[in-house]
């Protein structure tokens, strides 16, 4: 699984989100069968594994023949889990260039989820945020439906900056009293809205929302982790610009650097800790680290879920 599409010079190359998301997942399939995860099979979208009183009648002997395992043909309308995938779009979001930043990472990660989702015949939704919630959409299965959802992260993918804060906090409360049957809510944002204790404090009342109406949560923490995690800077003036509230600040960074770690580290720290206390499955997701991290870790939660 070493070989995968991370670059935005490659991804430019398949022109739209649909081939792009394509790539991605059937490189990502590829690789699992190279890794030590085979069990996740390629006959995914059109299988699932035998359970106790299953009609004998819809097994796929061939296929056992071949995995020497038990599968059962699944039927099209079929869908085994119904998935929210929502977005944090404000402006702390666009670091660290216009190239290629957290937003971008975001889309096209979302975009690969949604290929997977409609190739497992799984019923997927759409939100994203940024001082409000923008945009939410119902969770369906269909062709239409995915081409719907693909064209408004298309706009994202063309979207400015412009100065926009973040309230996760809100957004996340609405989402909760929006979705109405069991789903599994995968969010995608920076978490740059919680660095004080009451910001923190009211993010998490939202996510024990979303778990108290029996949602499942996967947060995927983007960020650039070489200048964000490990302020990795050279050592030299900059001018740093708050991408929220346009503050700026002239500095070189050795002169900060061990208070910046110290703070970051104790903020991502409490984050992990309690995301464990609430059961969220927290992810670091660095966005130069491609998108199969992303692929993989929705298929673990998956497996437990079905």
């Amino acid at each position: 699984m070493q070989s995968q599409l991370s670059n935005y010079k490659e991804l430019q190359d398949f022109g739209n989100l649909e081939l792009l998301s394509q790539q991605v997942v059937e490189g990502f399939i590829t690789g699992l069968h190279k890794s030590p995860f085979h069990g996740f099979s390629v006959e995914f979208a059109e299988h699932r594994l035998y359970n106790a009183g299953d009609s004998v009648k819809n097994v796929d002997w061939k296929l056992f023949g071949r995995t020497d395992k038990l599968f059962v043909k699944r039927f099209e309308e079929e869908t085994n889990l119904r998935c929210q995938i929502v977005l944090d779009v404000s402006s702390s979001m666009f670091y660290p260039d216009k190239t290629f930043n957290k937003l971008l990472f975001s889309v096209y990660a979302s975009a690969s989820l949604m290929y997977l989702l409609k190739k497992q015949r799984d019923a997927f939704g759409l939100s994203y945020f940024s001082d409000y919630l923008e945009l939410t959409s119902t969770a369906k299965s269909t062709t239409a439906h995915q081409k719907y959802l693909f064209s408004e992260l298309e706009k994202l993918v063309n979207r400015n900056e412009n100065g926009i804060r973040t309230d996760v906090a809100s957004a996340l409360h609405q989402i909760a009293e929006q979705i109405h049957k069991r789903s599994l809510v995968i969010i995608f944002s920076d978490m740059l809205d919680g660095e004080s204790e009451d910001g923190l404090n009211k993010i998490f009342d939202s996510l024990q929302h979303l778990k108290h109406n029996k949602h499942e949560i996967i947060l995927f923490n983007v960020l650039d982790h070489k200048m964000e995690l490990d302020f990795n800077f050279e050592n030299r003036p900059y001018n740093f610009i708050d991408s929220e509230s346009g503050e700026e600040l002239k500095i070189n960074p050795s002169t900060v650097r061990e208070s910046y770690l110290e703070s970051v580290n104790s903020y991502h720290k409490e984050i992990k800790l309690r995301c464990a206390q609430y059961k969220i499955d927290f992810i670091d997701a660095d966005i130069h680290s491609g998108f199969y991290q992303i692929l993989h870790s929705y298929l673990i939660k998956r497996a437990k879920m079905i």
